[in-house]
C-alpha cells in the first residue's frame, strides 16, 4: 500500500483471543502477489487523522504494492489484499458498499456468512462498532468492526482457520483506485492485527521476500527465522504514541565512501527515527538531512538531471544504472546494509532513472522517515517482537524457495 499506518479505533473493543484449528505445526509460510501500479507510493497513516534479463526490466515506474490472499466467511470467500506492517487491521471491501473503489474479486457479503458478527460498543447509537482510517494521502476506509473466520492457505496446502478474528467491513473507501485488492491485511503489533491474532504459538515472529521480478512469500513463527551468513540485524522500536508500527534507528547513510551521519542534525535519534513499511515503496527521509544524501549523490552522478515529470523524484538521463552510487544504510548496533543500485535507483523508460530515496514532507512529523518495500527487495526481512529486533538477509529467490 502502502501505505501505511499508525492505526486506531474509534471506539474501545475486546480482541476475542482466536484459535487455530487445520493448523500448519510451528509455521508456515504463504504466496505473495506482486501488483505494480502507476499511482503515488506512500499512504503512510497520521496518527493524528486516525479514528477507529535485466536487474531492472519490467520496472518501469514500479510502485509495487505486494498482496496476501486469504479466505473470509462461512462458506469462505476468497479475497486479496495489501500486505501492510505498517497497519494494525484486517479490513475488505463489504456489502452493502455505499462508496467503493473498483475491485477484481466480488465485494464480501457479510449476510451470506454464518460466522459474521457484528462487534457490539455501548458507546455507539446503534451498539455496533464503528472504525474510521484516513491514510496520508486522502484515502480512507470506513465501516464495521466484526468477528468473522479467516482463513490462509499455505505453501503446503495446510490451512490456518482462524475464527473469531475481529476484522473491518468497509462501507466506504476512496483513495485505492490504483489496487487490485480489496483491503488490508494488517500486520503491526496491535490488537487487531493478523499476527497478534494468530496467537502465541507463533511467538509474534514474522518475516518476508520481495522480489523484484520473481517469487515473493510470507513466513509465519518458526518458518519465519532469519539465520545464516550475511545477516545484520537492528533494535525494533515500538512506541506507544504511535501504535502499531515498527522502528529502527538510522545512524547515517553512505553513497560510496562518503557517509553521512544524522549526528548533529535534527533527525538524529536513539529510540527509532525511520518506519519500516512493507506498503510503501520509496524509502522517505526528513528534508534538511535528505538534501544531504541527495547531494552527496549529485557529487558523484555524472549524468544530467532530468526535470522532474514525476513528483519529489530526482532523475537523471542515463542509459545504464552503472553510472550510479552504491548506498549503503547505516543501522543502530552496527547494522550495515548494503544496498543494491537496483533497490536505490529506478529504470522509469527510456534513458531516465530515478533515486527511491524521496525528501518530501508526507508525514505529521517532518523528523520521521520511513523505509520502503523498494529498498527492501531481495532482502528476507524479519520481525521479531519478542527479542526486539528487525533482521536482513540478502536473499536469491531462486535458491531459498
Amino acid at each position: 500500500m502502502t501505505i501505511t499506518l499508525f492505526f486506531q479505533i474509534i471506539t474501545s473493543l475486546l480482541l476475542i483471543t482466536t484459535t487455530a484449528s487445520s493448523s500448519p505445526p510451528g509455521g508456515f509460510t504463504i504466496d505473495l502477489i506482486q501488483r505494480r501500479s502507476n499511482s503515488s507510493s506512500s499512504r503512510y497513516l497520521n496518527t493524528n487523522q486516525l479514528e477507529g534479463g535485466s536487474t531492472y526490466a519490467n520496472t518501469v515506474f514500479d510502485t509495487s504494492e505486494y498482496l496476501m490472499k486469504l479466505k473470509i466467511g462461512t462458506p469462505p470467500v476468497e479475497i486479496e489484499a495489501i500486505l501492510d506492517t505498517g497497519s494494525d487491521l484486517i479490513w475488505t471491501q463489504c456489502l452493502p458498499c455505499l462508496k467503493c473503489f473498483y475491485q477484481h474479486d466480488p465485494l464480501f457479503d457479510p449476510s451470506k456468512s454464518s460466522t459474521y458478527k457484528e462487534k457490539l460498543c455501548q458507546d455507539s447509537p446503534d451498539h455496533t462498532c464503528p472504525y474510521l482510517v484516513h491514510y496520508n494521502d486522502g484515502s480512507y476506509s470506513k465501516g464495521t468492526l466484526a468477528t468473522e473466520t479467516v482463513t490462509l492457505q499455505s505453501t503446503s496446502g495446510q490451512p490456518f482457520v482462524m475464527p473469531n478474528t475481529t476484522i473491518g467491513c468497509a462501507h466506504y473507501s476512496s483513495g485505492f483506485n490504483y489496487t487490485t485488492g480489496s483491503g488490508i491485511v494488517g500486520l503491526g503489533w496491535g490488537a487487531t492485527s493478523l499476527i497478534t491474532q494468530m496467537g502465541d504459538s507463533f511467538q509474534g515472529l514474522i518475516s518476508y521476500f520481495f522480489s523484484g521480478n520473481g517469487t515473493s512469500k510470507i513466513n509465519f513463527g518458526s518458518n519465519a527465522v532469519v539465520a545464516g551468513d550475511g545477516v545484520v540485524a537492528t533494535t525494533m522500536f515500538l512506541k506507544t504514541e504511535r501504535p502499531g508500527h515498527y522502528y529502527i534507528n538510522l545512524d547515517a547513510v553512505s553513497v560510496g565512501e562518503k557517509r553521512i551521519e544524522t549526528l548533529g542534525t535534527p533527525f538524529h535519534a536513539l529510540d527509532g527515527n525511520m518506519l519500516i513499511d512493507s506498503g510503501t515503496t520509496y524509502t522517505y527521509l526528513p528534508g534538511s538531512y535528505c538534501n544531504l544524501v541527495q547531494e552527496a549523490v549529485d557529487n558523484v552522478v555524472t549524468a544530467e538531471r532530468v526535470a522532474r515529470t514525476w513528483p519529489n523524484l530526482v532523475c537523471y538521463k542515463s542509459k545504464t544504472i552503472d553510472i550510479f552510487p552504491v548506498i549503503t544504510m547505516h543501522f543502530s548496533g552496527g547494522a550495515d546494509l548494503v544496498l543494491d543500485k537496483y533497490n536505490t535507483f529506478m529504470y522509469m523508460g527510456g534513458d531516465v532513472f530515478c533515486m527511491g530515496i524521496v525528501c518530501a514532507p508526507i508525514i505529521p512529523n517532518a523528523e520521521d522517515a520511513i523505509f520502503g518495500n523498494r529498498a527492501q527487495h531481495n532482502f528476507l526481512v524479519g520481525y521479531d517482537s519478542s527479542s526486539s529486533l528487525v533482521s536482513f538477509k540478502p536473499t536469491d529467490c531462486h535458491a531459498l524457495w
